[in-house]
């Protein structure tokens, strides 16, 4: 029996693996290639350029791979890339890139993206992500490993949400968030770090304490960022872990959510 239903309508230049799955009145257009194990609910729309890998589920009316509303959009043949075990919920809205910036939007391994959820174009979501009910991300927004964005959190363009890091529900973020770093609030402050999430991951008792510390030498000393990157140096050279928090206050381009 055939995995895609009959009344699906998929365009002869979209390339299928041989056991996905599409449901009723599905739109799969030209230029899609969707990987082996990947199951496409009733009522979903995919647009190409579009590379879907394995084992992904996107569920019913999500829109995946449509061009992007930015007035600078032209019409160019950019690109959605999807990796694998991806679960894409109900209405989620994805757009692909543009040539002004990376010319694609990049989504990794193992993320959910809750219902209603937006990618704006050009952004970058990396391998393990929770995009809670309603978050909108906009153009150009690169989200790390293991971040988790509550319900309805906004970000506005080109910020960095740091690997691990958390946003309360409803974070209107306007600046880049530091790995392991939990904001709330409009506009989004620092409150705290992600540690229940970071000891469920398997971090050290050790780990911790210096991150403890670490989060103490940003955000509780009046310090310049210039200065509080200085002072990390020794329990960075000690612990990666604060390596990865001190770099991501290093590499901001926008300035750090404080």
């Amino acid at each position: 029996m055939s995995l895609i239903d009959p009344r699906a309508i998929i365009d002869p230049r979209a390339t299928l693996a041989d056991d996905v799955e599409v449901g009723p009145w599905s739109i799969i257009g030209p230029d899609v290639s969707i990987g082996a194990g990947t199951v496409i609910g009733p009522h979903v729309v995919i647009k190409g350029p579009t590379v879907i890998g394995q084992h992904n589920r996107i569920y019913q009316f999500s829109s995946v791979g449509e061009d992007t509303p930015d007035l600078k959009y032209k019409g160019e043949p950019t690109r959605l890339v999807i990796g694998d075990h991806n679960t894409i919920r109900e209405g989620v809205t994805i757009h692909r890139g543009t040539v002004q910036d990376r010319s694609e939007t990049t989504i990794g391994d193992h993320n959910l993206l809750m219902a209603y959820v937006h990618v704006g174009h050009d952004s970058v979501i990396a391998n393990h992500c929770i995009l809670v009910n309603n978050t909108a991300l906009a153009g150009h927004v690169w989200v790390d490993d293991w971040a988790i964005l509550s319900g309805f959190t906004l970000v506005h363009q080109f910020c960095r949400i740091g690997a691990h890091s958390f946003s309360g529900m409803g974070t209107a973020i306007g600046k880049d968030v530091p790995a392991y770093v939990t904001v709330t609030g409009n506009p989004a402050e620092a409150r705290s770090m992600n540690y229940e999430g970071l000891r469920r991951r398997g971090f050290s008792d050790a780990a911790l304490s210096a991150l403890r510390k670490a989060y103490k030498v940003v955000y509780r000393q009046s310090l310049t960022v210039e200065a509080a990157i200085a002072e990390l140096a020794p329990l960075a050279d000690e612990f990666p872990e604060v390596a990865v928090f001190r770099d991501s206050i290093q590499s901001s381009t926008r300035g750090i959510t404080r």
